[in-house]
């Protein structure tokens, strides 16, 4: 059955490509993860933090490293752009950012972010955020980009806030944490926004 409407973005448009290295121009560098990464990976995986926001744990740096295999696949097959956040100077791991859920027919994707204990507080997060929006809306061609985050996380909150996602609602009772099921906050930015 034809379609009405032409695909926003085309099968090729991310695995065409090398995955990117983008400057924050303030410090950071966002770049596809290697194996190197696999024991800070593991390393920030054991903080309890880590465990109230997200669903997984690491029990290895093995397992770890899986994952980084597992990111440069999802990158190949357009599924997820999964980067590591790292000092310009030192290259030491600050956090991650990623687009998740891509869906490249629609031109959509859902950003998420993780900051390493000694990062936070410091914009890292924020930073890293605005220059994976600005290059997956401006420079790819994304219409919407979606951002998740736990009612009660306050910090993510802000994060969104502060990157020109804007608030759409609450998804109730949506993700399952090790905690319970958790309310969602919905934000969104969209090309021209």
């Amino acid at each position: 059955m034809p379609f009405l409407i032409a695909p926003v973005l085309t099968a090729g448009t991310l695995a065409g490509r090398p995955q990117p290295t983008l400057s924050t121009g303030d410090g950071l560098l966002i770049r596809p993860w290697r194996a190197g990464d696999a024991p800070a990976v593991y390393e920030v995986f054991q903080d309890p933090l880590m465990h109230q926001w997200h669903a997984r744990t690491a029990d290895s740096e093995a397992e770890a490293g899986g994952w980084i295999g597992d990111w440069h696949q999802a990158w190949e097959e357009e599924r997820e752009a999964q980067c590591a956040v790292v000092d310009a100077r030192s290259d030491s791991l600050l956090g991650r950012v990623a687009l998740r859920e891509i869906r490249l027919d629609d031109g959509g994707a859902e950003v998420a972010y993780w900051t390493v204990p000694a990062a936070r507080g410091r914009g890292v997060a924020a930073r890293a955020t605005t220059a994976l929006a600005r290059w997956a809306l401006d420079e790819i061609g994304f219409h919407r980009l979606e951002l998740l985050h736990a009612v009660r996380n306050e910090a993510s909150c802000r994060v969104a806030t502060r990157t020109g996602f804007a608030l759409e609602g609450t998804k109730r009772s949506a993700v399952l944490h090790a905690d319970g099921w958790h309310d969602m906050h919905l934000h969104a930015r969209v090309r021209g926004d």
